[in-house]
């Protein structure tokens, strides 16, 4: 992905077949490890208004699989590599996994209420699945056959708008846009023995005027917090916190431990995009605009490379592919300055077509040997942008 030279350094093939807007875009293939994907070939998966979910061959350049059009919109996905499996909901609030290989449906449960989010965990040999849900509650399902385990609600009628866990999978914190409901952080091991409303208050840790998180990846534990300190909202306070477990009167209790606290200024908050890099190096992109700061505030960069909003950004430890409704995707890599401040070093950017035909991208991912990009479509029939590189 050195250059970007279309046709030296990658092929650019447009994928077509979805007759709605696409909801969800995910490896299928796991983005992480480059010989872990089918038959040594990238996949992807897609979501559509038009109750469909796609899988797609990147390097062949074709489509997979379709599911059967279903009842109703497909609205969230999560795919999970490692055990083979695609999950979807619809707008009904019924979840459904699916054979990753051949798209044969495999379980079903309906959550009678709108699914806000999807996030997948192991816990000692029990794979599980977190539904964040438009009513507050968390359920718990056995994956993949979808059998609950849980269910808590966990905000008083507000959506649960995040949903993230830590890298190690030993925290979930859930919380919702709305300045009147704390943030919550919990044990994901609660989550498996039937936690119920009255022990919430007690086995989880609050956050107050919370509205969106990431956390640390190369810090088992570290989570960063973007709060609204004024009513206008363009004010923000960026809070880190190590976690950690005590045990007090034989109840374990979460504690939060302080690392980094600095503000942020800037109009709005509904549209920020929060990410993190290392152990403490935080990505914020905002309309145009992409900063990096340290925990502590220290602004390590500034990109101001797109024309349009930045509607999706995709990080791991080697780059940072930012799409925006310019129709344009920006490749950065990361470098270390001399005086060794991290960076990124603007490589190249990808266009994805013509404005005529599109609004702009809306999503993007990446692994070793790909991008691939969601582009919103003016007849409401979107389309993917695949770059295969040659590496």
């Amino acid at each position: 992905m050195a250059s970007g030279c279309g046709g030296a350094d990658y092929t650019c093939t447009t994928f077509r077949g979805h007759r709605g807007r696409i909801t969800g875009l995910q490896y299928w293939s796991n983005p992480d490890n480059p010989f872990d994907t089918m038959n040594g070939k990238s996949v992807v998966c897609t979501t559509s208004t038009d109750c469909t979910l796609r899988a797609w061959s990147i390097q062949e350049g074709k489509q997979v699989w379709s599911t059967p059009v279903q009842e109703e919109p497909l609205v969230k996905l999560l795919t999970v590599p490692q055990q083979g499996l695609v999950i979807t909901a619809d707008s009904k609030g019924n979840i459904k996994a699916w054979n990753g290989r051949t798209g044969e449906e495999l379980a079903v449960f309906a959550t009678s209420c709108t699914v806000y989010n999807l996030v997948a965990y192991n816990m000692d040999t029990q794979h599980c699945l977190i539904v964040g849900t438009g009513e507050g509650t968390l359920i718990t399902l056995t994956i993949p056959h979808l059998n609950q385990i849980s269910r808590l609600s966990l905000i008083d009628v507000n959506p649960v708008d995040f949903l993230l866990l830590s890298p190690d999978h030993k925290y979930a914190i859930a919380g919702s846009k709305s300045n009147e409901v704390p943030t919550k952080v919990l044990r994901t091991e609660c989550l498996m023995d039937g936690l119920d409303d009255d022990r919430l208050a007690t086995d989880s840790l609050q956050i107050n005027s919370c509205f969106t998180a990431c956390w640390l990846p190369k810090a088992s534990s570290r989570v960063v917090t973007m709060t609204k300190t004024n009513a206008v909202g363009f004010q923000k306070s960026i809070i880190t916190f190590d976690l950690m477990c005590q045990t007090r009167k034989n109840k374990i209790e979460i504690q939060g431990k302080q690392v980094g606290n600095f503000t942020y200024e800037d109009a709005g908050w509904n549209d920020i995009l929060l990410e993190g890099h290392g152990i403490n190096t935080i990505i914020i992109a905002h309309n145009t605009e992409m900063k990096l700061f340290s925990i502590d505030g220290v602004q390590l960069a500034s990109y101001h490379e797109h024309k349009n909003t930045i509607s999706g950004i995709s990080v791991d430890p080697f780059r940072v592919v930012t799409a925006s409704m310019d129709l344009s995707l920006r490749v950065y890599t990361w470098k270390r300055q001399p005086n060794r401040c991290l960076s990124l070093e603007s490589n190249y950017h990808l266009l994805g077509g013509s404005h005529m035909r599109s609004r702009g991208f809306t999503n993007v991912v990446f692994d070793h040997g790909s991008i691939v990009g969601s582009v919103q479509a003016h007849d409401g029939k979107d389309v993917l942008k695949a770059y295969n590189f040659n590496v």
